[in-house]
């Protein structure tokens, strides 16, 4: 049984991966953060790699009956992952007007986080997608298909502290790379299992971090 917090807290998972990523300071690449926890991280790697900071907003779809199982994943423009079985069995109708909702509401956050700056291009370049740990994967893989499909970057890599060994599996292709520093094939079951710190992020550390950055 594992007891040891691998990462201090989101800051010190943040040096961690940029000293696995430091191939790209000063190269043609973006970061792009998920809030609310891959911010912090996300903030350490762009300072660190000499890159800019954006935001990539997905928003989890809960069960109707049981909001905190997820049955997919939206982003901000539309684009949404989901498990076909329980969409059979939920109905189709409920799963895109609950789509539709949680797109608006990554929206709405875009524009509560970064006050109507525009969106940071990374086309033709290495888009380097980070959060504070993936366990389903579903809102990381939404965050994919955003990149993909909106931004088109030459290439992505997903830079996460934790993840386990089979959603790695699962993400990584010819133009997706997944870089973790614990890629573990007995998850402990939460993200926040392997942090000694890993407190409730909020709105206003969110905003706060893209401040200071963009000064």
């Amino acid at each position: 049984m594992k007891s040891v917090a691998f990462f201090r807290d989101r800051i010190d998972a943040g040096e961690k991966l940029a000293t696995l990523l430091s191939q790209y300071k000063d190269k043609n690449v973006v970061i792009y953060a998920l809030p609310r926890g891959g911010v912090a991280p996300g903030a350490e790697i762009a300072k660190r790699l000499n890159a800019p900071l954006d935001l990539i907003i997905t928003r989890k779809i809960g069960h109707p009956y049981s909001p905190e199982y997820a049955v997919g994943a939206v982003a901000e423009n539309g684009h949404a992952v989901l498990t076909d079985k329980e969409i059979v069995d939920i109905g189709s109708n409920w799963f895109k007007e609950e789509t539709e909702r949680q797109k608006l509401e990554a929206k709405r956050r875009r524009e509560l986080y970064l006050k109507g700056r525009k969106p940071i291009s990374c086309n033709g370049k290495i888009a380097i997608l980070v959060d504070d740990g993936v366990a389903t994967g579903l809102t990381i893989m939404a965050a994919v298909k955003e990149l993909n499909l909106h931004y088109q970057p030459k290439k992505i890599i997903i830079a996460v502290p934790v993840i386990p060994v089979e959603i790695a599996g699962k993400l990584g292709t010819k133009e997706t790379e997944v870089v973790s520093i614990i890629t573990d094939a007995d998850f402990l079951g939460s993200v926040g299992s392997y942090y000694q710190d890993f407190p409730t992020v909020s709105d206003s550390e969110v905003i706060n971090i893209m401040n200071k950055f963009r000064q």
